[in-house]
């Protein structure tokens, strides 16, 4: 009687193997180079003052997850803050605490990995470029309260320089600026769990809240968020990365 050397069964490797010959068959590596070379453009400049607006861009993608979390959740937003030093803060009423608390860093890999794969649909590039130029003219005015302060100043000038790029720009330049904005909005999520949690550079985290509430260590936290937060982001960057299927008319007329 044979017994099998390791856990994973024979049957089970090829299956394996042809599951990742498939992902990577299917994958357009035009698109694969490009998000790779602006993944490492992320990392070097990140904390340059060329990222700047981006950085505080995706701070404001987790903070209104939170803020969402909570709406969905039965409660409502009061306020959401921005602070020049790349932080933020999103005032919440009601909802449900672990959801809300949670939807920060998983929030911003949504946003993320909606930006990117909506950007590879050339009719809505510049419709979702202006919409989002609007969304954040909306927050400015709705949910930023501080008047003429940093967070209201930010979003009312990022709101209104998107949604002339939108409306003024071409396709390539609105597509391009979208994978740019949704990978880093998904490198964010990864970055500030090691930050916030295994690095410890804050005091007060989302993951302490969560701690607070759960007895579970904070570092606990962090950790399962960055296993799922890297999982997640694999799945996404590889459905960026598809090829595109033509439409079945595509080409007649």
């Amino acid at each position: 009687m044979r017994y099998p050397v390791s856990g994973v069964s024979t049957t089970a490797r090829p299956r394996l193997a042809r599951t990742v010959a498939a992902a990577l068959k299917g994958l357009d590596w035009r698109e694969t180079a490009l998000l790779a070379a602006l993944a490492v453009v992320l990392v070097f400049l990140w904390d340059s003052w060329l990222l700047y607006p981006l950085r505080i861009l995706v701070v404001f993608f987790h903070e209104m997850s939170h803020g969402l979390a909570a709406l969905l959740t039965g409660g409502g937003i009061r306020a959401i803050h921005l602070h020049p030093e790349a932080g933020g803060m999103c005032v919440t009423t009601g909802g449900i605490p672990f959801l809300v608390i949670s939807a920060g860093y998983l929030g911003s890999l949504v946003w993320g990995g909606a930006l990117m794969l909506l950007s590879r649909k050339s009719r809505w590039v510049n419709p979702l470029t202006a919409g989002l130029g609007i969304s954040l003219l909306a927050a400015a005015a709705v949910l930023v309260r501080e008047v003429f302060g940093f967070g209201f100043l930010f979003c009312a000038g990022a709101g209104a320089a998107l949604a002339a790029m939108g409306l003024k720009l071409p396709a390539w330049v609105n597509a391009f600026v979208l994978r740019l904005v949704g990978l880093a909005s998904c490198m964010y999520a990864i970055v500030d769990i090691k930050a916030d949690i295994l690095d410890r550079s804050h005091p007060a985290t989302d993951a302490t809240l969560l701690a607070e509430r759960t007895g579970i260590p904070a570092w606990a936290w962090g950790l399962f968020w960055m296993v799922l937060a890297l999982a997640i982001s694999g799945v996404l960057l590889v459905a960026a990365c598809g090829k595109t299927v033509p439409a079945p008319n595509a080409g007649k007329k």
